[in-house]
């Protein structure tokens, strides 16, 4: 198993749990400062490394009326506002080769969805 560096702690094989957690998509600023300033004092409390996790577009709900998130730009800026205001490093998921470049300027981690994963040029984009 590989170590990788995430901000500013290391997770893999040997090293103590990291938690990666997050609303699974964001429905407001509001909501995505609220559920990192509660996550980072409770991983502080706990002395748990943290990743925030949350996406800016779900694609894959099971209803076209499904609420999706606030979009990429929208959704991008949210993410850094919680990277920048708690410390803590972003993964989200992204679908295109476009959405890739963009995520990776905000984002520490890009999640390839499991329906996704075959898609060799959105792959070797992130």
């Amino acid at each position: 198993m590989y170590e990788i560096d995430v901000g500013n702690f290391t997770i893999g094989k040997k090293r103590p749990l990291a938690l990666i957690c997050g609303p699974c998509v964001i429905e407001s600023e509001d909501q995505a400062l609220f559920s990192a300033q509660f996550l980072k004092k409770l991983c502080d409390k706990l002395s748990i490394p943290l990743i925030y996790k949350s996406s800016y577009d779900k694609a894959n709900r099971s209803s076209v009326h499904s609420f999706r998130g606030p979009g990429i730009d929208q959704g991008l800026f949210i993410l850094e506002r919680v990277k920048k205001e708690f410390h803590i490093p972003i993964v989200t998921d992204v679908h295109t080769p476009h959405e890739a470049l963009a995520a990776s300027q905000v984002c520490d981690v890009l999640q390839i969805p499991a329906f996704l994963c075959r898609q060799t040029d959105l792959i070797v984009a992130a």
